[in-house]
């Protein structure tokens, strides 16, 4: 087998995580052009969240299921191995992988993520980074996480009314359901709620704002911004006048802040401003331009309280860097699906002899970094 056409989909370890790169639809059109298809099975054992699509999909579909996490020893060199998140610290690498690795933007620990693929003389093609001819990515999550996001907003938001904290979140079977959970936690309806969104025209904007509507927000009520809007530079005092705030920027440079700590202060309780839901999730990445937070929060503890050491009513953050996962069956479908003609031309295709050089540039960033 062709080593362009062998791929190793892994068993994905981040907690809560359910969604897969590739879906058995995905697979099927990978094996009849040719592909070999080697599934790494659901884990029956431990704290992982089962994969949302089972062994048997797979397997009905012509893939080989191979043992749960069996990827770093069993793979032959020979195999591409794709997932989706990060993964957890461990030795060199030595496959190349198709996967997120969160490292490009100088986020926390990037020169020691790029530094395992050096050691192991393995390659990242990083899934953020597959872009086409426009620049626009090949495929994304972006449109679910704006979904899901603006989904956990509006569900905080429900239980601070009720002078409550938002508990655990679980995946929903489907985006109907979503919706319904969503809007019986407000009451039966979303009117009367304000939300804004920055980054509104992006995949993941027009995902937070299909929400909205969708659980009954009136469009006066949704304040959808974009470039224009933020080009005079924060922090914003229109962030403070509604309800919910969902960031869904793509950050690539330092820009004024949306929102600060001093902004919230200075509106006293006159302010409105109760949730702010960053999708976008640059936590720490040095430009990130709501800083008001430090750390990243989980299904299981979906928001952290804003430190603002005053007697101001409180502002929770959701800042959930799997979003998606919320919708794993739809997510997964959309993303692989858009994924799969890129997919069909790897490993020689533009596509990915660009995101090659971009990581051997950002290989040697992170030597000079190490020295």
């Amino acid at each position: 087998m062709s080593p362009a056409k062998y791929l190793w989909l892994r068993v994905e370890t981040k907690e809560f995580e359910r969604r897969a790169a590739l879906s058995p639809a995905t697979c099927k059109a990978l094996i009849d052009a040719g592909f070999e298809i080697h599934v790494e099975k659901n884990p029956d054992t431990g704290n992982y969240t089962k994969r949302i699509f089972d062994d048997a999909e797979y397997a009905a579909v012509g893939c080989t299921l191979e043992p749960y996490d069996s990827w770093i020893k069993d793979a032959p060199k020979a195999a591409t191995v794709i997932g989706l998140k990060e993964l957890a610290p461990g030795p060199a690498l030595r496959h190349a992988h198709i996967q997120f690795a969160h490292c490009y933007k100088r986020q926390a620990g990037w020169e020691h993520v790029l530094d395992r693929f050096l050691q192991g003389k393995g390659t990242l093609y990083d899934l953020e980074f597959l872009t086409d001819v426009s620049g626009r990515r090949v495929a994304a999550f972006g449109f679910h996480a704006g979904f899901a996001g603006a989904a956990a907003g509006a569900l905080a938001l429900a239980a601070k009314n009720q002078g409550e904290k938002l508990g655990a979140l679980e995946p929903y079977e489907n985006e109907a359901a979503m919706v319904a959970g969503v809007k019986q936690s407000l009451g039966g309806s979303g009117k009367g709620v304000k939300a804004l969104v920055i980054g509104a025209l992006g995949r993941c904007g027009r995902g937070a704002v299909d929400l909205f509507r969708k659980i009954g927000l009136e469009e006066d009520d949704i304040v959808k911004w974009d470039l224009d809007e933020t080009a005079k530079g924060g922090p914003f005092q229109e962030i403070l006048d509604v309800d919910i705030f969902v960031n869904c920027i793509y950050l690539s440079s330092q820009i004024p802040s949306f929102l600060t700590r001093d902004s919230i202060n200075a509106a006293g309780a006159s302010r409105r401003l109760s949730v702010v839901v960053d999708v976008s999730c640059d936590t720490t990445n040095p430009f990130n331009p709501i800083p008001i937070y430090s750390i990243n929060t989980t299904f299981s503890e979906p928001t952290v309280p804003v430190d603002l050491g005053t007697s101001n009513p409180p502002v929770s953050v959701i800042s959930i860097d799997h979003l998606p996962t919320l919708l794993p069956r739809e997510a997964s479908e959309q993303f692989s699906h858009d994924l799969l003609p890129s997919l069909l031309e790897y490993p020689t295709g533009r596509v990915w002899t660009d995101a090659k050089e971009l990581f051997e540039k950002k290989g040697e960033e992170a030597k000079q970094a190490l020295v």
